[in-house]
């Protein structure tokens, strides 16, 4: 006979997945240029300044897109806010597809960098509400998995379709398959509990925890969750109260890191790295990109297994640890003159050390954690105001790292990553929680009382 907690946990997990698939098109859409921009470079002669711009619409759009999606996800939920996504993602992508000029090519990555603004918060935002807390670090990690597999599927696309000048076409267009699938199944999937009892629809919040396991405490977790409301409308001002300001710091912070430690101008311009370390071709230096996804999936792996059992802060040490290590590497490898034979396998192997490292670490702990952290009433404010300074960033670094190998040269470039890897070790020492194991409403509670955000458990 079929054990009930069984069906509800492979449930919890359909549901999980489903949403997830947000971040699928989040790492596709983001990966797919990486290949897609030699190309179009070559098509219509671009200078590194028109290149910058055109990788950097994507991030314009998600900053925009984050900032103006808070209040969405407060207002019409956060299933309607990833089936908005899903309509801005198939459209982008054909828009692209079909871009005639480069100005209607960088107006539809736009539109996409609208939707992976909002996926980027709402879909973790969205796993961590509707999950058991003794999964929850798993669950909303899936879409980090989810994240990386999009990013190895956009670069073995890039691979398959290196044979003409038109193929980057097809790079961009093939991203509306996974759209339309994400847009069908979040029909299907329920709101979750926390923003039902926001709305008042008890009855329904209860329905859910009992869909996913939880239908035996669901009056205890709905009292639990009513206690961190209020009668009041939130509001910005209410993000920026005296004790919710260490909370905001930590995603903040987070986002800082995440960023400024160079992971996405390896994301974006692993091809063009690797061609710098002496792979001739585009097609070749794709090749070797696509080693980079495979790594980076396998370790969003263990990071999955290994987040509910060892803990957060411990595979933040570790990783970024790593990080640093590499990319200093990194750094004395082009800092040698004509890298060739030995040199250049340095190379690649420090940047997947990089990648494996960045993956256990602060690729999934940044959105698990601004998903744990913020209270009920203010999450999808404060999420959204932790996920514009996270593409802000990105932005920041992905806009000036060819100028920024021009000006410090490319060693210089990830000597100064690596740098900042080794201040944001003593970060999250200093500050950064250990939410493992504990409810949502724990760590509200904790939090209020002014006690210190890192002290959660002491």
């Amino acid at each position: 006979m079929k054990d009930k907690g069984q069906d509800n946990n492979f449930i919890i997990y359909i549901i999980a997945f489903v949403a997830a698939l947000a971040g699928l098109l989040f790492g596709y859409d983001t990966g797919v240029i990486s290949g897609a921009i030699l190309f179009i470079k070559d098509q219509f002669n671009l200078t590194s300044v028109i290149v910058e711009r055109v990788v950097s619409a994507v991030l314009l759009g998600a900053v925009i897109g984050a900032a103006f999606s808070g209040a969405m996800a407060d207002k019409l939920g956060r299933r309607r806010s990833i089936v908005i996504t899903a309509v801005l993602f198939s459209l982008g992508a054909i828009g692209s597809a079909f871009a005639p000029s480069i100005p209607v090519l960088v107006l539809c990555r736009f539109a996409i960098g609208l939707a992976i603004g909002v996926a980027s918060y709402v879909a973790p935002l969205y796993i961590s509400e509707i999950s058991p807390p003794d999964v929850r670090g798993a669950l909303v990690s899936l879409n980090q998995l989810m994240i990386t597999c999009g990013i190895v599927v956009s670069y073995l696309v890039d691979y398959m379709l290196t044979l003409g000048q038109q193929e980057w076409r097809w790079m961009f267009g093939l991203g509306a398959i996974p759209a339309v699938i994400l847009l069908i199944g979040m029909i299907y999937l329920p709101e979750t509990p926390r923003w039902l009892v926001t709305q008042g629809l008890i009855d329904k919040a209860k329905n859910v925890l009992s869909r996913t396991g939880r239908g035996r405490n669901a009056d205890l977790e709905i009292e639990n969750i009513s206690k961190t409301m209020s009668d009041k409308k939130c509001c910005w001002k209410e993000v920026f109260e005296p004790w919710i300001r260490p909370a905001l710091f930590v995603g903040i912070g987070l986002a800082f890191f995440q960023q400024a430690t160079g992971i996405n101008t390896i994301i974006y311009y692993a091809p063009t790295i690797f061609e710098f370390a002496g792979f001739g071709t585009h097609r070749v230096a794709i090749l070797a990109t696509v080693g980079v996804g495979v790594v980076n999936v396998l370790m969003t792996l263990v990071a999955i297994w290994l987040l509910d059992k060892l803990g957060r802060k411990p595979l933040l040490y570790i990783g970024m640890t790593g990080m640093a290590l590499s990319l200093g590497v990194l750094g004395i490898a082009f800092h040698m003159t004509n890298l060739s034979g030995l040199l250049q396998w340095i190379a690649v192997g420090s940047v997947l050390f990089y990648i494996a490292s960045f993956a256990i670490s602060l690729g999934p702990i940044f959105w698990l954690m601004i998903a744990e952290i913020y209270p009920l009433r203010v999450r999808g404010r404060a999420m959204s105001l932790a996920t514009v300074a996270n593409w802000g960033f990105n932005m920041l670094v992905a806009a000036t790292f060819l100028t920024l190998t021009e000006k410090l040269g490319k060693a210089g470039t990830f000597w100064l990553f690596a740098a900042l890897s080794v201040v944001g070790i003593a970060f999250c020492y200093l500050f950064v929680p250990e939410t493992k194991g504990f409810t949502l409403e724990e760590i509200e509670e904790h939090l209020h009382s002014g006690k210190g955000l890192r002290k959660l458990g002491l």
